[in-house]
């Protein structure tokens, strides 16, 4: 199944000049979702997870699947201010300004291995801090994964761990 056919591509969202790769057609056809599911399970399973970390918010649609699929828990990377209780941040640039990424302090523990997850890699950097945020944590991260990548924005150069990738787009 060319899970391509199932990514809509949306031009000028959510400024003039993006194109915005939609995976909300991949997520509302069944096969395609459990196609998707599963590559990115068999990719991560050697990886012998205790938990699939998904970065907010679309991440956590791949997370919470595959954390099923793998037999591990899920576990929420979160923007600032939207986890309860004692939290762990790691501040991170952007292209326009800074951002951050939270964890509960007590999500993962020592010698926990955590593999990341996320809809997409463009940049790299907000899957970037997510591994630092967890190392940091910790947790062990030997992998990360995202169901689209878009190569042309050089993203895996920013990451020291292997990334699996499902649809590799080389042009806006």
């Amino acid at each position: 199944m060319n899970l391509k056919d199932h990514i809509r591509q949306i031009p000028d969202f959510p400024k003039p000049g993006i194109n915005f790769f939609d995976i909300s057609t991949l997520i509302g056809h069944p096969k395609a979702w459990s196609a998707a599911i599963d590559q990115l399970a068999e990719a991560l399973r050697g990886y012998n997870p205790n938990y699939v970390a998904g970065i907010d918010a679309r991440g956590f649609l791949v997370a919470a699947p595959l954390g099923i699929a793998l037999g591990c828990g899920v576990l929420m990377l979160r923007k600032p201010g939207k986890l309860p209780g004692e939290t762990m941040s790691h501040a991170y640039e952007l292209e326009y300004g800074t951002d951050a990424i939270e964890i509960q302090h007590d999500a993962v523990k020592s010698g926990d291995t955590v593999v990341v997850v996320d809809d997409l890699l463009a940049t790299g950097g907000t899957m970037a801090a997510a591994i630092a945020l967890l190392e940091g944590s910790s947790a062990t991260v030997p992998a990360a994964a995202c169901l689209i990548e878009l190569t042309f924005l050089n993203g895996r150069s920013r990451l020291d761990i292997p990334c699996h990738t499902l649809a590799a787009y080389d042009t806006e």
